[in-house]
C-alpha cells in the first residue's frame, strides 16, 4: 500500500434526534448529528405513510391511465 494517500479514520459518535447514538469508523470527523436514521425512519419503523401534495398521485395515474389501454 502506498503512505499516505489514505484519508484520516475516526471512531466518531454518530447522533440522531431521535436520541440513537452509534460508534463508526468514518473519515468525516469525531462526532456528527443526523435528521434521521435506521430506528427512527418510518420505511424501517413501519408507520410509513405516503403524502399526496397537491393530488399528485392522481394526476400521475390519471395521465398515463389511457397509456397502457393503446396497447390492447
Amino acid at each position: 500500500m502506498k503512505k499516505d494517500i489514505h484519508p484520516k479514520t475516526f471512531k466518531a459518535k454518530i447522533r440522531c434526534h431521535c436520541g440513537y447514538e452509534a460508534e463508526l469508523l468514518t473519515t468525516k470527523g469525531e462526532s456528527l448529528e443526523v435528521e434521521i436514521c435506521s430506528n427512527c425512519h418510518p420505511f424501517y419503523t413501519g408507520k410509513q405513510r405516503f403524502v399526496d401534495t397537491a393530488g399528485r398521485i392522481d394526476r400521475f395515474r390519471k395521465k398515463y391511465a389511457a397509456f397502457g389501454k393503446k396497447e390492447a
